[in-house]
């Protein structure tokens, strides 16, 4: 369901688009593939006397990572379509190959904050990062994709990660009834 129409008059002013896809690759790994678009709902004038027309991306990057099983990054990549600054922007997507080694599932967007901290990397890449884990997770939620060595019996790591997944609440009782937990006024 969208959002309400609003009650006030308003003016598009910033676009952003955040797009992700995952893909199961043949060779037994899975690439996530995160996208950035920024534009301006209107045109305004550059410092080179030019116009930056209404709706023409001035951010537009893209960052790969290829993972394995456990959620360990063997690979990554970072590449602009679009930056405001040309060069001095896009002169830093080489750093984020030093994404690789580091895993999505343990404390990566902590991990990923004190490594690209303010000028180690670009802010819109790095926000780009911090999209990957719980995609991975989506993407690799099928049972034949868990992570060797995880317990069955261990509770899975969704339950208590967002309102819905309360241990007191009707979804774990109907989905996960071995780890529900009545309140004390049930």
């Amino acid at each position: 369901m969208p959002l309400p129409t609003s009650s006030h008059q308003r003016k598009p002013l910033h676009n952003r688009a955040i797009t992700v896809h995952s893909y199961e690759r043949y060779d037994g790994l899975w690439d996530i593939e995160a996208e950035l678009i920024d534009d301006k709902s209107y045109p305004f004038d550059k410092r080179d006397g030019s116009t930056h027309a209404a709706g023409k991306p001035f951010h537009h990057m893209h960052l790969r990572v290829t993972i394995d099983r456990s959620f360990t990054i063997l690979a990554a990549e970072a590449v602009y379509d679009a930056a405001p600054y040309g060069d001095h922007c896009i002169g830093i997507a080489p750093a984020y190959q030093n994404l690789v080694g580091m895993n999505l599932l343990k404390s990566f967007r902590q991990a990923v904050k004190e490594r690209f901290a303010r000028t180690k990397g670009c802010s819109h890449i790095t926000e780009l990062a911090g999209v990957l884990p719980t995609v991975a997770l989506q993407s690799m939620a099928n049972e034949r994709h868990k992570p060797e060595g995880v317990p069955t019996d261990k509770r899975p790591f969704q339950l208590e990660g967002c309102h819905a997944l309360r241990l007191d609440g009707p979804v774990v009782e109907e989905f996960y009834p071995q780890w529900y937990v009545p309140t004390k006024n049930d």
